[in-house]
């Protein structure tokens, strides 16, 4: 059995001109990425609208997500979300002065 370990901080860029998104494992029917902002955020009127559940984690940093129905919600680290399948979404804000590291599951 050949196992792989490796860090969610490892390999962080210095520059981030846009959103990095990293794919850490897939499977038919589930994926989970890396997503490192730094002041990143969706365009004005662009809406997520995904076909899968979303589970995120907020590994570090700050964000603050706009959802279609109920409004802005705040994120520090720590703090996770399930976001269901067909919830219009949206990244409003990120923290321009430090990394914001996500951890997003797609089920």
């Amino acid at each position: 059995m050949n196992l792989n370990s490796a860090s969610i901080f490892a390999d962080i860029p210095k520059q981030l001109s846009e959103e990095l998104c990293q794919n850490l494992f897939s499977k038919p029917n589930v994926r989970i990425e890396r997503i490192i902002s730094k002041g990143q955020h969706s365009p004005k009127d662009f809406w997520y609208d995904q076909n899968q559940d979303e589970w995120i984690l907020l590994v570090q940093g700050h964000a603050r997500l706009e959802l279609f129905a109920t409004g802005m919600l705040e994120l520090v680290a720590g703090d996770y979300l399930l976001i269901p399948a067909h919830c219009k979404h949206r990244v409003d804000w990120t923290d321009s002065l430090t990394e914001t590291i996500w951890l997003a599951i797609y089920l």
